[in-house]
């Protein structure tokens, strides 16, 4: 099915278009008078919008039978059809690749992990090719086409270029990694920053629906932070907006591997609460799981240690409401094992450093698994294959 010869359709892909599509995504199915209330396009605007993706056919239009009105036509329902299309996604950490093949409306058909035998690039793309390729193959037996492949990845990420340009856990820098693995997949390739692809998903189809300006700070291996302003994801003018984990809170705290003391991850991301709890306890505690059972085994050393990271991390939250003033801030991450240590510490910094009416802002956790990352990755994924110049229909 991927090798087909394609017949081209071509569809110019406005913002109104773009703004259309995303609201059925998700959203909908919707009338088309809702549509329009959402996006605040006139109906005409909307129809124009809606009629050459239903062409080809990226919406479907239908009857609501049970809104059957009791006089008068049915109400007709406009929604994304999900099976037009299949994405890949994937989450590069430092020990395995986990990926989804995922629909059109990011509903996951299946997924895979694969363990890493190293972090540097040469381990990493040979891995993350072959895995692609398996679930192409794996995709032929839904009979649809691929349409694009994304992947999330810690650190400083171009976009736009494609290129990593940082990456202090895998310790890469300046990898193109956008142009090597198209050339070697064939496929439009994504590449952005893992906690800005989550932060597109949660928009879409988590706790940031229906959210104009939320945040998801993400707390485990790093402490990373995804904005929403205005119902748009940013990454700022240098791609960097919302680090809040190189916040400086201590100048005279621990050294960062950025090069500065006292930032919120030098304190309270995995690495840093390990060697915190090996240093206050005197006890050669091996890996996060171990500092943390010996927490929840009363240790109050290793408490206290876990205390600091949440008055941390509940001090970059108040200074990030008080900033950027969301509606929500979602705390997520593998840290949030760690959150019954935490909550205390970040409640209490939170409330004191949030100014006035912005300590009402809504601070919720939400565990999500390594799948929803990768998930993440597939957002980006189709969020570039709505935002392109063009649509193509393929036979």
């Amino acid at each position: 099915m991927r090798n087909a010869s394609p017949r081209e359709s071509v569809v110019t892909m406005t913002p109104a278009t773009s703004l259309v599509f995303t609201t059925l995504l998700s959203h909908g199915p919707l009338t088309r008078a809702e549509v329009g209330r959402r996006t605040q396009l006139s109906p005409a605007a909307v129809t124009k919008a809606v009629r050459p993706l239903m062409e080809l056919g990226y919406l479907v239009e239908g009857v609501d039978e049970e809104a059957r009105p009791s006089v008068g036509r049915p109400a007709n329902l406009v929604w994304v059809d999900g099976g037009k299309a299949l994405f890949i996604g994937i989450k590069v950490t430092g020990d395995e690749l986990i990926a989804v093949l995922a629909d059109l409306c990011c509903r996951v058909r299946l997924s895979r992990h694969v363990r890493l035998t190293g972090r540097e690039p040469e381990a990493v793309v040979p891995a993350l090719t072959t895995l692609v390729q398996e679930l192409l193959t794996e995709a032929d037996g839904f009979g649809v086409r691929v349409r694009g492949l994304g992947i999330a990845i810690s650190g400083d990420v171009d976009r736009a270029d494609g290129v990593v340009r940082y990456s202090p856990f895998l310790e890469w820098r300046d990898v193109p990694l956008a142009e090597i693995v198209g050339t070697a997949t064939g496929l439009p390739v994504t590449v952005d920053n893992d906690v800005r692809a989550l932060t597109v998903a949660e928009h879409w189809f988590g706790a940031g629906v229906g959210l104009s300006d939320f945040a998801l700070v993400t707390v485990g291996a790093g402490i990373g932070c995804g904005l929403v302003v205005h119902g748009r994801v940013v990454s700022g003018a240098h791609g960097v907006a919302g680090e809040i984990g190189h916040l400086a809170l201590d100048p005279l705290g621990p050294l960062c591997h950025c090069g500065n003391r006292g930032c919120v991850e030098a304190i309270a991301a995995d690495p840093a609460i390990l060697r915190a709890v090996r240093a206050a306890t005197g006890k050669q505690v091996t890996d996060a799981a171990e500092a943390l059972a010996l927490a929840h085994g009363g240790d109050p050393c290793a408490r206290a240690v876990y205390a600091r990271a949440g008055e941390a991390i509940g001090k970059a939250i108040g200074f990030l409401v008080n900033i950027f003033g969301p509606g929500r801030v979602v705390i997520s991450g593998e840290g949030l094992a760690a959150y019954d240590l935490f909550a205390e510490g970040i409640r209490d910094a939170f409330a004191a450093s949030a100014f006035g009416t912005a300590s009402q802002c809504d601070v919720v956790t939400r565990p999500l698994p390594f799948e929803e990352w990768a998930r993440g990755a597939v957002a980006t994924a189709i969020q570039s294959f709505m935002g392109s110049d063009t649509y193509e229909e393929w036979q």
